[in-house]
């Protein structure tokens, strides 16, 4: 499985790159996720991220190959933002290719649940003014 991981301070862009084609990829798969403008009932300008980003890269890593065994993907990018993210920009991009549907919403859904957990990121709210 061909992995591509990246943490940035800029904003994600959409399109973001998908993973490259590969012969036996009959699938494509992307995943944004976003900041809410809410947090617990109250408005939020934002989050702010904080990575340890070598521990986080091979956290990451560990992961997809962890999952690879049960959701089969050719390739799978990860788009991280670091420092503040306004309410309505992507904090975190995901992109899979794989040979079948299955294996690539299977991977989205296990990584997203895994990242939450598993990886040195932490936030904090921005509150509004």
């Amino acid at each position: 499985m061909d992995l591509h991981i990246r943490f940035c301070t800029a904003p994600i862009t959409r399109p973001q790159p998908l993973p490259a084609d590969s012969p036996g990829a009959g699938a494509r798969a992307e995943f944004y996720g976003t900041v809410r403008g809410t947090e617990s009932g109250s408005e939020i300008r934002g989050l702010r991220y904080e990575i340890y980003e070598s521990m986080a890269e091979k956290q990451l890593r560990r992961i997809l190959l962890e999952l690879e065994v049960q959701h089969p993907c050719t390739a799978v990018s990860v788009v991280h933002r670091m420092g503040e993210v306004l309410a309505g920009e992507a904090a975190v991009y995901v992109g899979v290719t794989s040979p079948h549907r299955a294996e690539a919403f299977g991977m989205l859904s296990a990584l997203m649940n895994r990242l939450k957990k598993e990886v040195p990121i932490w936030k904090a709210e921005v509150l509004a003014c």
